[in-house]
């Protein structure tokens, strides 16, 4: 790909700033190519000499912010890669929150009005200057008559104007820049830098439809319906559009307002538990959460439930990722190395060429420190963390998928501990762990697993006739060469072996059938 001259410039005016505040002392110039090495010294020469080590972060922070929201974007997901910006900075950026000026009411009421041909005032009873803003929206208090007559106070989000190309021209910027990081250092590929940015715009495009946030509201609502001490707001669909979002209005107090939470009668505490029990909950079930659970998107309302606003970024995770997490956790809390190592390599995470018990020696590096010391001083997020730079030594590529997920749990556990400062990750977790285990892993899961087998052999039986044709016509072709005997290729024996190792008992009997067959078509 070729980069552009504009992007380019753009590129380098970007990095003037992040420079004069620190940032090119994070790259370790050792490794690098003659011509990088030399980019690297000049960009350091113009850092402020009265800059200090210690306090990059947060001046590294100050310039993503004085950058603009794109940038912002980009330093919260910087925040899940302390192997790309050191731990100082991820923690720096891990504070850094997506709030700016508002674009004020007269703008928002053209964007409203834009989107459903008609005046504010056809729309809502009542409709306030902004209370919140962000880098891609802002947010008004408004009210709408109900059909007895009644006011309905609702929420709503308007987009910002020309919010869509000031993305797409910083997109442009942050690809130029990934692919000039992966040229001038081709070891710099297996952290996935453009990966990074691919998963940055996915989000940002996402966010760039107001529509989109609806639906994953109605979709968590649909996932979370009965969950104990979980909710999000009703979506008003007649009142949302592409630029425009309208929801229940929250009466509750912030989980950034933990004084406020007890003056209310809540127990800090019990908020923390159903925080994190919710968020592994909808990770491990559903596969589908909230990516940016930060205290200014949580509140608790009268009846004590957690409420989630702002579903603007979310992630995914496939029945593979899930098993991946629900026993990653599972054997640190029961400090089964050898089974996490295990798991690594069977989701290919880890290359087969190392020795399961060489990564757990690795991996007990890490669990072990953790048992045995107070609650509060042991941190899931950070053993994720560690886990993520221990895997680095056995050739395990990024998975941008992880990356959204562990960013998530470093935010929640952050709120969590800041309601209650000795909440125990561990003992919040379990019950939730082990529930995904024994549902999915334990008898019940393989009752699933056999009626998916049975599923599995409906569909063999039904392609039963063009599995006969296949074989006839190869047999055909090879008659004449295969007189004393068929022979099974390596291959073909490996994956019969896969399947029995799954347990898909029917697929191997289907399996074992065709082989019959091809074998009893080339002897008649």
């Amino acid at each position: 790909m070729a980069l552009g001259i504009a992007a380019l410039f753009r590129l380098a005016a970007a990095g003037f700033v992040l420079a004069r505040e620190g940032a090119f002392s994070l790259v370790d110039i050792d490794d690098l190519p003659s011509g990088a090495r030399l980019g690297v010294r000049l960009g350091r020469l113009v850092e402020r000499r009265s800059a200090l080590v210690a306090d990059r972060g947060e001046r590294i922070t100050a310039a993503l912010n004085r950058l603009g929201p794109s940038y912002v974007k980009l330093g919260q997901f910087m925040a899940t890669r302390p192997d790309f910006v050191g731990e100082d900075v991820a923690d720096a950026l891990g504070r850094l929150r997506d709030e700016i000026e508002p674009f004020g009411e007269p703008a928002a009421r053209v964007v409203i009005e834009k989107n459903f041909g008609k005046p504010v005032e056809a729309i809502f009873a009542n409709f306030s200057p902004p209370i919140a803003a962000a880098s891609i929206a802002q947010v008004h208090k408004a009210d709408v008559i109900e059909a007895d007559g009644t006011l309905r106070a609702v929420a709503v989000k308007v987009l910002r104007p020309g919010v869509r190309s000031r993305f797409r021209r910083d997109l442009e910027t942050f690809y130029a820049g990934a692919h000039l990081v992966e040229r001038l250092d081709p070891a710099m590929q297996r952290l996935k830098p453009l990966a990074v940015v691919d998963t940055l715009a996915r989000s940002v495009s996402m966010e760039m439809d107001l529509r989109l946030e609806a639906a994953a509201l109605s979709e968590m609502a649909e996932r979370t319906q009965g969950d104990p001490g979980f909710r999000v707001p009703k979506v008003d669909w007649a009142r949302t559009a592409r630029d425009v979002l309208t929801l229940e209005w929250i009466d509750g107090v912030k989980l950034s307002d933990p004084a406020g939470i007890e003056a209310a009668g809540h127990d800090r505490k019990a908020v923390a538990r159903r925080l994190m029990q919710a968020f592994l909950r909808h990770a491990m079930r559903d596969g589908f959460f909230h990516a940016d659970m930060h205290q200014g998107n949580l509140f608790v309302d009268a009846a004590g439930d957690v409420v989630a606003v702002d579903f603007g970024i979310m992630g995914r995770l496939g029945q593979a990722e899930r098993r991946f997490l629900a026993e990653i956790l599972y054997g640190f809390i029961k400090r089964d190395y050898l089974r996490i190592a295990e798991v690594h390599m069977e989701a290919g995470y880890v290359p087969a060429r190392h020795a399961p018990e060489d990564f757990a020696q690795a991996l007990r590096a890490i669990g072990e420190p953790i048992h045995g010391q107070p609650a509060s001083d042991i941190s899931m997020a950070k053993l994720l963390t560690l886990l993520f730079e221990v895997t680095e030594l056995f050739d395990m590529q990024t998975r941008p998928e992880l990356l959204m997920l562990q960013k998530t749990m470093v935010v929640v556990e952050g709120v969590a501990r800041s309601l209650d400062p000795t909440f125990d990750m561990w003992d919040a977790s379990e019950p939730v762990v082990r529930e995904w285990i024994e549902r999915n892993l334990g008898p019940l899961g393989k009752l699933q697993e056999a009626g998916s087998g049975i599923a599995d052999l409906g569909r063999a039986v039904t392609s039963l006739p063009t599995m006969l044709q296949h074989g006839a016509r190869i047999a055909a072709q090879l008659s004449d060469a295969t007189r004393d005997g068929i022979t099974l290729s390596p291959e073909t024996v490996e994956a019969i072996g896969r399947a029995e190792g799954r347990g898909n008992r029917w697929l191997t009997v289907g399996v074992w059938v065709a082989v019959v067959l091809l074998a009893w078509n080339m002897f008649t």
